[in-house]
């Protein structure tokens, strides 16, 4: 649906620098981005637009001092975990410990803990420079429903693509989860219909999208995981699938002694490889794994702070980005991160591929020598990279063709940040776009989604986030208590 043409216009005027994340990597200096209703209508060089054009702007944000690029994008999240951050018990287990430990906990959940950490971790996102997020919630004790998700995200303002993710194979019949947490399969399977046919938005710039994510190898059946798949494609409306695949050794020695596969045979045995489906982590991914993700534009969501958290490994995203994998960024839930702050995942990221080589066998020289130092690591991933898959990469994981990009007709989704702040004291002289990543920032100036500015400096514009976070404490205490922890 076009946009009308009296739709209130905003002007973004005169940044230090726009990186627009275009084809070509275009970041022009001095340069504005004009907004009306939700789209971008004109950017560019301000000397260089209609001056008529920008006059008709109703309201202006100043933007001298200030770097532009579009909205972050995450991609994989639990945003119930926010919660659960920093459990003592937890604070020291791998996967699997780390899961048994806080299953019990989660059991306590409500409608209203789901709805209010789910704004929660939207506000860190939002003051981050994330505009857009996926989120994976797999568990519904007591009454929850993805539907409370979904609400806290219209009330908060932000892009949200909502998972409904299931488990229906408990402790008894192999699984991981306790068997009081999982769900009838016939039940699951219904909700995900409701929910598509209640909530799914296939329009452009479209700020709720439905997808379905059952959970795990280890925590739902074969069937399950055929069955979602069948009734996502029944739609042709473009809902996705996405579950984790991959995410370390454990999960490896799983696939293999349960369904006799490596994880990548085991998701395409059951159709879960193609442009449609995305796969969180991936850490595990071996060449074969790599290869058939890229012939089947299959793609990874990464999540370099978790799963060093989780001592899971390193991911080996620059051979996925080389083979052509689609790749963007998630924060992972909460508890395993322990934060939601998009662009310092991104940094993450990019440091954490460069360390990623140096730990690798050494190359053989012609002469037959091992080869060692790591002279290739530090451009294994700049910070544009990083940039890149953390905006354009993120929206391809999620099938967006209309965000992660600057440029007239995408959504209005900008992340603007001051760069006279003392995290950018002489960094932001000599590359304002790579300082965002090479130095620790601060929360944005300005985040817009869809055109509306929902932070200003470090304040959501949307919901007050002193009474938000003070009900959130209230309610971690009460989920902790109930479990005894």
């Amino acid at each position: 649906m076009a946009t009308p043409s009296n739709a209130p216009t905003l002007l973004i005027k005169d940044a230090d620098c726009v990186a627009t994340m275009d084809d070509a990597g275009t970041e022009w200096q001095q340069a504005s981005v004009l907004i009306r209703g939700t789209e971008i209508i004109a950017c560019g060089p301000t000397a260089s637009l209609d001056p008529a054009l920008l006059a008709q702007a109703q309201h202006t944000i100043d933007a001298r001092g200030h770097v532009v690029i579009p909205g972050l994008v995450n991609t994989h999240h639990h945003m119930y975990q926010s919660l659960t951050r920093a459990i003592p018990a937890a604070q020291n287990a791998e996967l699997f410990g780390w899961l048994r430990t806080l299953y019990p906990i989660w059991g306590g959940l409500t409608p209203e803990m789901v709805r209010v950490s789910t704004q929660v971790a939207m506000a860190e996102l939002l003051v981050s420079g994330c505009t857009t997020s996926s989120d994976h919630l797999y568990i519904y004790p007591n009454g929850v429903q993805l539907d409370d998700s979904i609400h806290a995200a219209r009330e908060i303002g932000m892009r949200f693509h909502a998972s409904r993710g299931s488990m229906s194979v408990g402790e008894s019949a192999g699984g991981l989860p306790p068997d009081s947490l999982v769900e009838q399969e016939a039940a699951i399977l219904a909700d995900s219909q409701r929910l598509i046919e209640a909530f799914h938005d296939e329009s452009r710039h479209a700020m709720v999208r439905i997808a379905l994510a059952p959970c795990s190898p280890f925590s739902v059946s074969p069937e399950l995981m055929r069955e979602s798949a069948n009734l996502a494609r029944s739609y042709r409306r473009g809902i996705r699938l996405h579950t984790h695949l991959a995410e370390n050794d454990h999960d490896i020695a799983y696939s293999r002694a349960r369904f006799n596969k490596t994880p990548t045979e085991y998701a395409e045995s059951l159709g879960w490889l193609g442009n449609d489906v995305w796969h969180a982590h991936c850490v595990k991914l071996d060449e074969h794994g790599i290869g058939r993700f890229a012939a089947t534009r299959t793609g990874v969501a990464h999540c370099p702070c978790s799963n060093m958290r989780l001592a899971s490994g390193i991911a080996p995203v620059r051979r996925m980005l080389n083979a052509g994998v689609p790749v963007g960024l998630g924060v992972d839930g909460s508890a395993s991160n322990d934060a939601g702050h998009l662009l310092a995942e991104a940094r993450q990221a990019m440091l954490l591929a460069r360390v990623g080589r140096s730990l690798e066998s050494p190359r053989i020289g012609p002469d037959g020598r091992p080869q060692f130092g790591c002279d290739h690591g530090p451009s294994d991933m700049s910070a544009r990279d990083a940039l890149k898959v953390a905006t354009r990469g993120g929206a391809a994981v999620l099938g967006r063709d209309d965000i992660g990009q600057i440029a007239p007709g995408f959504a209005a989704d900008l992340a603007i940040f001051d760069l006279r702040t003392l995290g950018m004291a002489g960094a932001a002289v000599h590359d304002p776009v790579a300082a965002l990543l090479m130095c620790h920032g601060e929360p944005t100036a300005w985040t817009l989604v869809n055109g509306r500015v929902v932070a200003d400096h470090g304040r959501l514009t949307t919901v007050d986030l002193g009474p938000l976070v003070e009900r959130h404490n209230t309610l971690a205490r009460q989920l902790a208590s109930s479990a005894s922890i």
